[in-house]
This record gives structure tokens, C-alpha cells and sequence, in this order.
């Protein structure tokens, strides 16, 4: 038999800018070597087989999806995008024709296979990994603190009921259509946009901005906290005595135990005064107009804040990952301690009546339905970016299905717990204050822990220790929502510009920490607790939820809801049901157009301790909320300005989804002795 060189054809490189190495092989009749790998590329050599031609590559044994991956069996939870699968060889006689079965001695078909000069696509190292960062990013300060105060503000226990409805219409739809997106097109939120609809490019810009504003004040919480875990290991709690240099003739420890204090409308507790006139120092600033020094206290909490955060997502999920196995699942042990510490103290089941007894009339106030739409979408959080990001390293073929009911599930019965937690305490407090719940739970936000909840620890046995792994709670519920809205960002950005930070990923991390760091030194001022509020209210809210609306409106209306669900086929090896289909095109929008109507509606009255905002801050929040919802509109001029042709061929491609080239497998056959 004559044998033949083959000189195989050069490799074609990822985005075409490298050259793979021409490789010449020369193999005998025995077939010795069964194949040959390159650095550039695969090459596999596969025994001739009876009636296979080279068309069997890719019409006969996968499919060609939208997102560039050429499947024929579902991936291992080992195999990426750059994995090499084997592949059929052609047998092929002396005239060029498909032959017959062949001795060992025949023709044979090297079948090259291209990968990418890229680095392949990091992956969880754990499927726990992935499922706490996302309960982790899910579960915040918010499950404590806000939750309870609105369950009982809104009816009690008939407020559950409508938080059960939005959650089932809206929040875990859009949950669920988050992490498909994510795990199907491996993109972060603003490179994704190309996959899905172009023109929609900006709402990516947008979730980066509302993340960065989110960490210029999230982070400060965390700040306090840490203030109050230091000062928990003093012998005496310093919240606990109106002996302080910071106390003023107002403060009174008023407690039954202490007969001969009388409590008047002027007077303050030890807790409060503690929170406002050492820890924020607030009363040295007038209001937003002129906010003071910087508390330099605040400010080594906040360093020492971010420095963990620094250092546990600098090397991406394989670090981040780790760091939540502490700081999603310590806050359940704190919650579960504290819960049996509350259910055990007199007047426990005052906070808990007061917190279930349902009023079923304030069902049919419309700020109730506002209420419980508002809290199970911040509470689930989709629209920041970081279930895009999460889901984007899974494997292919992860059940993201079950992944999104778990975790959601998961997040609102955490919510529920911190209720009990909360209100069992609240209702210890009335008792000793002989007082009613309602008079001991007026304040919501920062202020039920760091006053309410931290003066009913201080008069618990065992203070100290209930106020260590009280605020250590604190600081975790936070730490892993940092770690997640970070990550959200800094995968945007890799995905986006891989050439310039995918190498350098350590140093724009911390070039990221220190923009963080520097934007909220206002936060630290004499007047931060006024910032935080103006933030908080204004300037992620409104805006987080338009996009949300857009981010759906593209996903249904232009990449077409029959798409997004043969991608999900493709991934999970069954289709989202009618349910999904209907809440994705027609309820999720009308759920976000009903939150964003009513707060435009009803605008929230902001005020602070005893500071009302003036009207030119109101001016001030909404401004900062259209500076990061401006980047929609105006990528969209830009796009369209930039793109060629025709304005109605412009459009037709802004709004065309384009294909994934950088998962597309190539494959070149040479044939060989």
C-alpha cells in the first residue's frame, strides 16, 4: 500500500490574531500513533468507519445552538467550552470514495479540533459553593431588619399573603430568568447584551454604576457593626450606662428593674444615644448641607471592611467560594441561638402575637401590595448583575431550575425567621418597659438593630457574648452581598475587555476596592447617616428597577421568549412550562411598571431621627438615580450612530442577537495513511 504525506492546514486561532504552528506528521500503514496533540489545537485520530462521511461532524451527531456550542451528549460538569470531544473518522479508498471497513492497516482521518488561545472560563470548584454565594448574596441585612418591620406594619401575618403572590408572579421568574441567562450565554451583564439584543448594550453600563453606589453606602452598615462588635468586648457594653462622656441629661436607663427612672417623651435611651452621638456622631452635623470631618474611627472599620473583601474575591470564585461556606452559613447558627434566646425570655409571645396577628383590612390598602412587591424584589434581588455573573460559571447542563426555587425559597423563609428573631425580643423589651410592642418598634432600618435590638441584648445574661455573635452576624450578612455585587461588576468587566484585565484581574480589584473605599468616605462623615438614607431611598431603587423592566421587556419581546426557552431545553433537557412563559412576557412587566408607577405616585417622605429632608435633596436623589439609567438611552444613540447602513437596517441589526464566536468549535479533517 503507497503511503502519503499530509501537510496539515494552519490553525486558526481564536479572533484571529494568533497563528497556530504548522505541524507535519507522517505516520506508516501500521497506524502506530493513534494521535497527536498540538499546543494550538487537538488532534485526534479516529479508526475508519464503514459509511461515515465528514458531514457526520456536525449535521449528524449535534446541533449548532445560538450560543456557538456544538453538542451532541450533554457536557459533564468537567467539560467547557474548550473541551476536546472525540470524534468519527472517514475511511476513504484510493479513488477519494467513502469505502468499506478497512484493515488496521487503511486510510485513516485526522480530525482536528480547535480550542482557544483564551483562558478557559473558571467554574465553582463545588456546586455548594455556587448555591451559598447565591443564598449568601440573597440573604442580607435587609431579610433582618426590613422584613419584620414591614410584616407587622402591613397587617402581620395577612401580610404574608400578598408577599407570597409577588414572590410567586415576579420575584422568583425573574430570579429564574436570571441564572439561565447567565449559565447559557457565560457573559457577564454587559457583554451578554450582544447575545440577546445589541441595542440594549447600556443596561449593562447601568447595573455597574448601581453597584458601585450600592457599595459606597452598603459597606458602611458593616462599618457600624464592626464599631459595636469592638466595643462588645469592654467589660460593661458601653450602650448600657448613661455615665459616658457622650450621654447628655436625656439619657435614661429605663428598664422594671430600675423603679425610680421615670421615662418622658424627651427622654433617650443609652442604646440611642450610643448609636447617634458616639458611633455616627451625627449630631455634630446639621443635615446634608454641611456634613462635617470624617470619623476616623468609622473610616480604619471601613479599610478593615474592605480588606477582607480585597482578599476574598481577588482570585475570582474559587477564593470567593470558599469564604461563604463562613459567611452564609455562621448567620443560621446566630439566627437559631438567638432564636431559642428570644422564645425563652418573659413578654417573648407579646412580639410574636404582634407580629402574626393578621389584619386582614389593610389588605385592601394599595401600599400594602406596593410594600410586599418592593421587598420581595430586593430581597431576591435580580437586575444587579450578580446572578448573570454566578450562573455564568457554572457548568452547561447545571439543573439552574432547581438551583433558582431552592435558593428563593430558601431566601423569603429566611425572612421569616428573622421576624421571629426580631419580634420575640421586641415584645421582651415591651415588658420590661411596660410598654406596648408598637411603642418599642416605631423605628425600621439600621435603627431596630443597632438601638432596639443592641439595649434588649445589653440587658440579657450574657450580654457580651450574645452582642459578639449578634454583630458578627451582622458583618457576614453583609460580607457575602459585597462579595456578590463586586463580582457582578468585575465579571462585566473581564467579560467585556478580556484582552486588557483578564491577566490583571488582582490590580483591577483593588483598583475597584479603593473607588469603592473613596466614594463612601461621606458616608463616614459627621452627617453619613444622612447620606445612607438619601442613598438608599433614592438612588438604587428606582433606578434597578427600570432596568429590571428592560432587562425582561428585551429578553420576551425581542430575543423572543420561544428562543430563551429552546436555550433552557438545550441546557436542562426541558422546557420552562406555560407558567414561565406567561410571567416572563406579561406579569414580570406589569410587576415591575407597578412598583415603578407607584413610586413615582407616591414618593417616599425621607426623614432621620429628628432631620427632614429638604425638597432640593429630593432633586438631588432622583439625579442620582437617572446618572446610571442615562447609560440605556444613550447607548442606544451611540449604537445606532455607529452602526452601517440604512437607519431601518441599523435597527434591524441593533435588535438581532449576534452569535457567540468565542465557543464555536472549529474542526479541520485532513486525511492521512
Amino acid at each position: 500500500m503507497e503511503t502519503k504525506d499530509t501537510t496539515m492546514s494552519m490553525l486558526r486561532m481564536d479572533k484571529g490574531e494568533n497563528e497556530g504552528q504548522r505541524d507535519k506528521g507522517r505516520q506508516d500503514a501500521g497506524g502506530e500513533e493513534e494521535g497527536t496533540q498540538q499546543e494550538n489545537g487537538r488532534l485526534m485520530l479516529a479508526d475508519g468507519l464503514a459509511e461515515r462521511g465528514p458531514k457526520s461532524l456536525t449535521s449528524g451527531s449535534g446541533q449548532q445552538v445560538s450560543n456557538g456550542f456544538t453538542t451532541s451528549t450533554p457536557q459533564s460538569p468537567k467539560e467547557g467550552p474548550g473541551t476536546a470531544a472525540c470524534a468519527v473518522g472517514t475511511t476513504t479508498g484510493p479513488g477519494g470514495g467513502t469505502g468499506s471497513s478497512v484493515p488496521l492497516g487503511g486510510l485513516r482521518t485526522l480530525v482536528v479540533q480547535q480550542t482557544s488561545l483564551d483562558r478557559p472560563r473558571e467554574t465553582w470548584s463545588k456546586k455548594m459553593d455556587f448555591l451559598l454565594s447565591v443564598i449568601g448574596y440573597a440573604v442580607d441585612l435587609g431579610n433582618v431588619w426590613r422584613f419584620p418591620y414591614i410584616c407587622y406594619q402591613n397587617g402581620g401575618g395577612a401580610f404574608l399573603l400578598p408577599y407570597l403572590l409577588m414572590a410567586v408572579f415576579g420575584g422568583v421568574p425573574l430570579f429564574y430568568m436570571e441564572l439561565a441567562l447567565g449559565q447559557f450565554h457565560r457573559s457577564g451583564c454587559i457583554s451578554i447584551w450582544k447575545h440577546i439584543c445589541p441595542i440594549f448594550k447600556g443596561i449593562g453600563f447601568a447595573i455597574c454604576i448601581i453597584a458601585l453606589y450600592i457599595a459606597f453606602y452598603y459597606n458602611t452598615i458593616m462599618a457600624w457593626a464592626l464599631y459595636y462588635l469592638i466595643s462588645s468586648f469592654h467589660p460593661t457594653l458601653p450602650w448600657t450606662t448613661c455615665t459616658n462622656s457622650w450621654n447628655t441629661a436625656n439619657c435614661n436607663r429605663y428598664m422594671s428593674s430600675d423603679h425610680n427612672v421615670s421615662w418622658s417623651n424627651s427622654s433617650t435611651s443609652p442604646a440611642e444615644e450610643f448609636y447617634t452621638r458616639q458611633v455616627l456622631q451625627v449630631h455634630l452635623s446639621p443635615g446634608l448641607h454641611q456634613l462635617g470631618s470624617v470619623s476616623w474611627q468609622l473610616a480604619l472599620c471601613l479599610l478593615f471592611i474592605f480588606t477582607i473583601v480585597y482578599f476574598s474575591i481577588w482570585k475570582g470564585v474559587k477564593t470567593s467560594g470558599k469564604v461563604v461556606w463562613v459567611t452564609a452559613t455562621f448567620p443560621y447558627l446566630v439566627l437559631l441561638v438567638l432564636l431559642i434566646r428570644g422564645a425563652t425570655l418573659p413578654g417573648a409571645w407579646r412580639g410574636v402575637v404582634f407580629y402574626l396577628k393578621p389584619d386582614w383590612e389593610k389588605l385592601l390598602s394599595t401600599t400594602v401590595w406596593i410594600d410586599a412587591a418592593a421587598q420581595i424584589f430586593f430581597s431576591l434581588g435580580p437586575g444587579f448583575g450578580v446572578l448573570l455573573a454566578f450562573a455564568s460559571y457554572n457548568p452547561f447542563h447545571n439543573n439552574c431550575y432547581k438551583d433558582a426555587l431552592v435558593t428563593s425559597s430558601v431566601n423569603c423563609l429566611t425572612s421569616f425567621l428573622s421576624g421571629f428573631v426580631i419580634f420575640t425580643v421586641l415584645g421582651y423589651m415591651a415588658e420590661m418597659r411596660q410598654q406596648s410592642v408598637d411603642a418599642v418598634a416605631k423605628d425600621a432600618g439600621p435603627s431596630l438593630l443597632f438601638i432596639i435590638y443592641a439595649e434588649a441584648i445589653a440587658n440579657m445574661p450574657a450580654a457580651t457574648f450574645f452582642a459578639i455573635i449578634f454583630f458578627l452576624m451582622i458583618i457576614m450578612l453583609g460580607l457575602d452581598s459585597t462579595f456578590a455585587g463586586l463580582e457582578g461588576v468585575i465579571t462585566a468587566m473581564l467579560d467585556e475587555f478580556p484582552h486588557v484585565l483578564a491577566k490583571r484581574r488582582e490590580w483591577f480589584v483593588f483598583g475597584l476596592v479603593c473607588v469603592c473605599y473613596l466614594g463612601a468616605l461621606s458616608t463616614l462623615t459627621y452627617g453619613g447617616a444622612f447620606v445612607v438614607k438619601l442613598f438608599e431611598e433614592y438612588a438604587t431603587g428606582p433606578a434597578v428597577i427600570t432596568v429590571v423592566l428592560l432587562e425582561v421587556i428585551a429578553v420576551s419581546w425581542f430575543y423572543g421568549t420561544n428562543r430563551f426557552c429552546n436555550d433552557v431545553q438545550l441546557m436542562l433537557g426541558f422546557a420552562p412550562g406555560c407558567f414561565w412563559r406567561v410571567c416572563w412576557v406579561a406579569i414580570c412587566p406589569c410587576f415591575l411598571l407597578f412598583i415603578i408607577i407607584s413610586f413615582l405616585a407616591f414618593p417616599p417622605e425621607v426623614r432621620l431621627f429628628h432631620y427632614q429632608y429638604p425638597p432640593w435633596t429630593t432633586v438631588l436623589g432622583y439625579c442620582i438615580g437617572v446618572s446610571s439609567f442615562i447609560c440605556v438611552p444613550a447607548y442606544m444613540v451611540y449604537h445606532l450612530l455607529n452602526a452601517k447602513g440604512t437607519f431601518k437596517q441599523r435597527l434591524l441589526k441593533s435588535i438581532t442577537p449576534e452569535p457567540s464566536s468565542d465557543n464555536h468549535r472549529d474542526f479541520i479533517v485532513t486525511n492521512a495513511v
